[in-house]
Order: structure tokens, then sequence, then C-alpha cells
């Protein structure tokens, strides 16, 4: 019960990585709010484990702004957030990407994290603890050709974190990352352009574990990341990889 007595907010907690997160935290004791672009996503989830579920596109300040205002009147306060929501384009030659595919990755992806400083952070600060987690990608640390502007979005996310962890630390917020590689999740397919074995074994064969990434994988690293066993450690981007950016 490594998370017993908090209060966490799970972005994207609908499906994949967020969902395994949202489970792994109510399973250690943490109240968690699932949020979600995908309001029966979100209902499922909560349903399934017992949480609360929140529909929100987390690129829109008004939705930031509703669910700071819902934890307000239920919670009173958050220790946790994970900024796990994310997309991204098609694989393509960067310059073929069009205008509305970068800005809807960019908001999703970096403009949601900001948002979330603006409303969820002063939450934070009024009680001097918090834990922050923002899901990033190996596509960050590794770029990978054809996924351009996904993988500046998640370096961006990066620098964000460790920019957020130096100022929020003598406040006592902690702001890590989590870096995976491509996993049995909704995006998947986006990555890989085309789901068949022959890509999929082709993938495979970059990570030297041999396998994707689970949400179990992610959410066992967020856990211990934004659990009081972590209380040293902030301003790190975890690689939970399987040794692909080696």
């Amino acid at each position: 019960m490594r998370l017993a007595r908090k209060t966490a907010i799970v972005t994207g907690g609908g499906s994949g990585f967020g969902e395994g997160i949202v489970k792994k935290f109510v399973k250690e004791g943490a109240m968690v709010i699932v949020v979600d672009i995908n309001a029966d996503a979100a209902k499922r989830v909560a349903e399934q484990h017992g949480c609360m579920a929140f529909q929100a596109d987390v690129s829109k300040m008004a939705d930031w702004q509703a669910l700071a205002e819902i934890v307000r009147k239920t919670s009173k306060h958050i220790d946790i957030l994970v900024n796990n929501a994310g997309i991204t384009h098609l694989p393509q030659p960067m310059d073929e990407v069009s205008e509305e595919e970068f800005d809807r990755v960019m908001a999703v992806n970096a403009k949601s994290v900001f948002l979330s400083a603006k409303t969820i952070v002063p939450m934070m600060k009024e009680v001097g603890s918090g834990a922050i987690l923002n899901v990033a990608s190996t596509a960050g640390v590794s770029p990978r050709p054809n996924l351009n502007w996904y993988n500046a979005s998640k370096g961006w996310m990066i620098t964000a974190t460790k920019a957020m962890a130096v100022e929020l630390a003598p406040l006592g917020i902690r702001v890590n990352a989590i870096n995976p590689v491509a996993g049995e999740t909704p995006l998947l397919q986006s990555f890989m352009g085309e789901d068949t074995p022959e890509i999929r074994a082709k993938f495979i064969s970059t990570i030297p574990l041999g396998r994707f990434s689970t949400p179990e994988d992610m959410a066992n690293a967020a856990c211990f990341l934004c659990s009081d066993e972590a209380s040293m450690i902030t301003g790190v981007a975890l690689d939970v990889d399987g040794g692909r950016c080696i």
C-alpha cells in the first residue's frame, strides 16, 4: 500500500499504459481520478477499479479548470499527477506532416503539461508536497525517422520535466518522467505504420530484452517514482525500454 491515502490524477487512463497505471495505483491504495477524452473508456476503467471518471481533452484549459474544481470539491488536495495522455502522427517524412497534425501532437503531448502546471501545481504548492510524472518516450531520447514531430514533442516533455523539477523542488514537489518503448497500446499501429508480424519482429529486434513494453511495466515504474520510496528522486527521465536506448 505504497500510495495509501493519496489522491492521483491519471490522464489517458482509459486504455494502454494509463489503464495499467490506474490499476496499479488503486492496488497500492490510491484514490484515482481516471481522465480520458473517451468518456466510455474512462467510465469502464473507473467502474472496474472503483475510481472516479472524468472526461476531458487535456489540450483544453477549460477542461483542466473543471478537473481542478472537481478535485477541490471531492478530495480537497492532489498528491500525484500523471501526465500520460499522448498521441502521434502517422509515420511520414517531416515535411509531409500537415500543420493540423503538428498542432494536435504538440497540443496533447506538450501543451497539456503546461495546462496541468497552471491548474494542478498551485494545489500542490498550497500543501507543500506532490509528485508529478510525465510519460515521455524513448522517441525523445533516440528519435526514429518519420516520426519527427512526435519525437520532438517527447523531447520537449523530457526537458520540461527537468526544468519543472528544478523549479518545484524547493516547494516540496517532485517531477519525474518515464520513457517507454513501444507497447501493446492503441498507439502501436500508428508508430509502426502497419501492424504485421514482419514489422513487429523487426521492431522487437531493436529491443535487447526482446519484447514490447506492457502496461504493467509502466505501472510498476510509475508507482515507484510517485511513492515516498522515491522521495530523493526528481528530474529523472527513466528509460523503461528493455535496453532500446543503450
